[in-house]
């Protein structure tokens, strides 16, 4: 994005059974005929007639807050990682340096002893910084530092493409500084949010005592923590708001941002993290900054410390001891997501080496799991999709010639990366220890943020990928005009080899055009083939875009997403344009590329029907109420019954296939279609 249908008893003496390491991947069928509820009507709800079994055969397992297709198969994977991991993290010879910091750093997570001796002794520089800070002039250099190895305290400082120019990279900086999952939770006045504040307020409080304060200082430091937090949030923008990229574009010298933000030194701030002044900056949210300059000019430096201490134990708790990870664990998982249980230790260690030596571990995955063949077929079905896009604009009644012509070249500019980049990354600079699990976390993070820093000024790595090989899942990056499918998400059930094309079309291939159609959403449709933030759209096609996106908009905006909280249809446009478009995209690549096959009932039902069946068996799954209303505020994904049915009803070839009549809840009167 993890565990498995029945839980261990807690502090059982052995691991389950079947929690262990797997040999080989496991096998389960594109389209699985056990997981169909044949109570349901498909007309009435396509989603409980496809998947209602699932989720009986499948229920949230206790370390879970969700628990669906995509998430057991990543649990099955690393399963297969763990197994791996545990070989490499033998110290025999004959391991290759990859073998070795994968083997060693998983080693070290695994090391509960040597974690719980260490203690908070991993913190003590950074302490030792933070309580050393004299004034507010001296903020900047502090912040570079911990910027370098945890997380992005009152701010985040990286790279990225010149949205202007995206053959080149510059500086970004954007808001951050919360320790809340949204901005919307400090402003929000509902019983809930205030409930969720007050204990945020517990957890602080908690942590900073774990820290040595006493009782009474850490409650009063955690309402300082608090109320700075809130007026950042309160300038920080919306998740909607971000949807825009024009509202996340200020390209700024570093002379403006010395204006806008006096009291923070930046020539240190520069030369702590190693940098050159940037020639340019782009500040994404300049209110925010506006903020952070009023907070530094009015608060005293006591309330510094606390923030900063604050925001380093909330980065670094899960490399920390026991009583760290569980008070992390109690809040964020057990309180926000009602998680019943934290995960076993090996599958958080498993999940830190993919997070930090992603592409070391990726390599030995691919070489073990990912053939040529399925390489080759996934480009395949890529391409003949690829190649039904380019009709469809072709005949779209509501876009204007020179507009199609702009929407075919960017098409046409679109690179496909399927299963693993063509360069690995280098980790030979990054040193791991066996014995040192914080230690090796923190050199992680300096390498990859020093990494990211040093592309400032230098032209784009077009060949870069932003998802480990071993990821469930895929992405389409506007700025670099790529789709990205993992060797991870190219496995059964989601990607099947043995199955007919009507639901791996149905499940892959809807993937595939759904992160073609990303190209071409509220958001993607704002950057060129060439991924800049460039405007080539006319006015009328773009109004008539626009009237199109209203209606998908409108009917998710209709949808409950938990209790009396609505789905917010303008945070999810962009997916749920992307599900209906990808899923229109892949029926008729798959129509085409099986013209001249004569295609026979299986299993009872026709090949229509099997194919929109793939499709929906690809989101069987349930979540947790606590999840669902997080989710709800942060998540630009509608949940996952809304993502088949809000899509299947606005196609008559699903009414259709299961001859649906016109008053059924699966057909919607007023049809929307944007691709």
């Amino acid at each position: 994005m993890r565990a498995l249908p029945i839980a261990c008893l807690l502090f059982a003496p052995l691991v389950c059974a079947q929690d262990r390491p797997l040999a080989s991947l496991t096998y389960t069928p594109s389209l699985e005929l056990k997981f169909l509820d044949r109570t349901a009507d498909p007309c009435v709800d396509f989603y409980r007639f496809s998947c209602g079994s699932w989720n009986k055969l499948n229920p949230i397992p206790p370390d879970q807050a969700r628990w669906n297709v995509y998430s057991k198969l990543s649990s099955e994977n690393m399963q297969y990682l763990w197994g791996m991991l545990e070989e490499y993290a033998k110290p025999a010879p004959g391991r290759t340096p990859n073998q070795q910091k994968i083997g060693d750093y998983f080693a070290a997570c695994m090391d509960e002893a040597a974690i719980e001796k260490a203690g908070t002794r991993p913190l003590e520089t950074s302490l030792g910084e933070i309580a050393a800070l004299k004034s507010a002039a001296d903020l900047a250099p502090l912040v570079a530092r911990l910027h370098l190895v945890s997380g992005s305290a009152l701010f985040g400082f990286g790279s990225n493409q010149d949205f202007a120019d995206s053959e080149q990279v510059i500086g970004f900086a954007g808001a951050g500084g919360l320790g809340l999952p949204d901005r919307d939770y400090y402003v929000k006045t509902d019983d809930k949010s205030k409930e969720t504040r007050a204990r945020y307020l517990d957890h602080v409080t908690r942590m900073l005592g774990l820290l040595g304060d006493a009782p009474a200082t850490a409650r009063a430091e955690a309402t300082t923590v608090m109320a700075i937090e809130t007026e950042l949030a309160k300038a920080s923008l919306t998740r909607v708001e971000l949807r825009d990229p024009y509202n996340l574009f200020h390209k700024l010298s570093p002379a403006d941002l010395e204006k806008l933000t006096p009291h923070f030194a930046w020539p240190q701030y520069w030369q702590t993290v190693g940098l050159a002044a940037p020639a340019v900056i782009n500040v994404t949210e300049p209110k925010f900054f506006g903020e952070v300059e009023k907070l530094i000019e009015s608060r005293p430096t006591a309330d510094w410390k606390t923030y900063l201490r604050w925001h380093l134990v909330n980065d670094r708790a899960r490399y920390l001891s026991k009583a760290f990870v569980t008070a992390d664990f109690d809040f964020y998982s057990k309180y926000l997501r009602d998680v019943k249980e934290m995960e076993p230790r090996w599958k958080r260690c498993v999940k830190r080496v993919d997070r930090d030596l992603g592409e070391a571990l990726g390599q030995v995955f691919v070489e073990k799991t990912f053939t040529p063949e399925t390489k080759a077929s996934a480009v395949a079905m890529t391409r003949e999709i690829e190649k039904t896009m380019e009709a469809d604009i072709k005949q779209l009644s509501w876009m204007g010639g020179a507009t199609k012509q702009k929407a075919l070249d960017k098409l046409h500019g679109v690179v496909n990366k399927i299963g693993y980049p063509n360069q690995w990354r280098d980790y030979s600079s990054v040193v791991i220890a066996p014995d040192d699990y914080a230690g090796d976390a923190a050199r992680c993070d300096l390498f990859e943020n020093r990494r990211q820093l040093a592309k400032i000024g230098k032209p784009v790595d077009r060949g870069e990928w932003g998802m480990t090989p071993p990821t469930v899942n895929a992405y389409y990056d506007p700025q670099m005009n790529d789709i990205n499918f993992p060797a991870g998400v190219l496995e059964p059930p989601l990607y099947d080899p043995k199955m007919d094309d009507a639901p791996n079309y149905g499940n892959t291939g809807a993937t595939i055009g759904h992160e073609l159609t990303h190209g071409f959403d509220d958001e993607g449709r704002q950057f060129d083939a060439k991924g800049n933030l460039k405007d080539w759209w006319t006015k009328q096609d773009a109004d008539a875009f626009v009237a199109r996106a209203a209606c998908v908009s409108t009917q998710y905006s209709q949808y409950t997403a938990i209790d009396d909280i609505k789905i917010n249809g303008k945070l999810t446009l962009g997916e749920d344009v992307a599900d209906l478009g990808g899923t229109m995209l892949a029926y008729m690549a798959w129509k085409d590329a099986t013209k001249d096959e004569k295609l026979e009932p299986i299993d009872g039902f026709t090949p229509d029907q099997r194919y929109f069946i793939g499709m929906a068996q690809w989101a069987c799954g349930d979540e947790r109420p606590a999840s669902k209303r997080l989710h709800a505020l942060t998540d630009p994904h509608s949940p996952e019954e809304y993502r088949i049915n809000g899509v299947v009803s606005n196609m008559p070839e699903f009414a259709k296939a299961f001859a649906c009549k016109s008053d059924q809840p699966m057909v919607r009167a007023n049809a929307c279609r944007v691709w």
